[in-house]
């Protein structure tokens, strides 16, 4: 089995497509280091994750600035509270693009997709971080930086 960076599940190479079937699968979704497993009391089987095995695919919001609560909802149904517990962090690939991510739930991540990294982005503000200024996000009393205020404006 597989699941594609675009939150696809695959198994012996075909799409599964009935979404109650990914849903079941998700909720027994394991990882052990940098390896993933589908995990019930009688077997353990590996999976092939590219990425993040799941996608943000849209999110809620409440309140603004620090009092701010948001939930992000992903392609499997999870909703997932952006907070102390599911943090939101940004990684850059090669080629200095954002990839932002939330933790889910043990160990597990998943990638948020451009739309809604985009409406994200719109609901940032500034913010000091240990003596750093950084752009970012405030959910559930926390904020994540997502890039530091000098690589937004670049000094002249």
């Amino acid at each position: 089995m597989e699941i594609r960076r675009d939150g696809t599940w695959f198994h012996e190479g075909t799409p599964i497509g009935r979404a109650p079937l990914v849903r079941l699968f998700s909720t027994i979704l394991k990882r052990e280091g940098d390896r993933y497993f589908l995990v019930t009391p009688v077997e353990k089987v590996g999976i092939r994750v590219e990425d993040a095995p799941f996608v943000v695919q849209d999110f809620d919001v409440s309140g603004s600035g620090r009092s701010q609560s948001i939930t992000l909802i992903t392609n499997v149904g999870d909703h997932v509270p952006a907070g102390p517990d599911c943090a939101i962090k940004v990684n850059r690939d090669i080629g200095g693009a954002p990839r932002p991510y939330v933790h889910v739930r043990a160990g597990l991540e998943a990638l948020i997709d451009r739309k809604s990294f985009y409406r994200l982005i719109d609901l940032g503000e500034p913010h000091e971080v240990a003596g750093t200024d950084w752009f970012g996000l405030w959910s559930r009393g926390v904020f994540f930086p997502i890039i530091l205020l000098s690589e937004l404006s670049p000094e002249d």
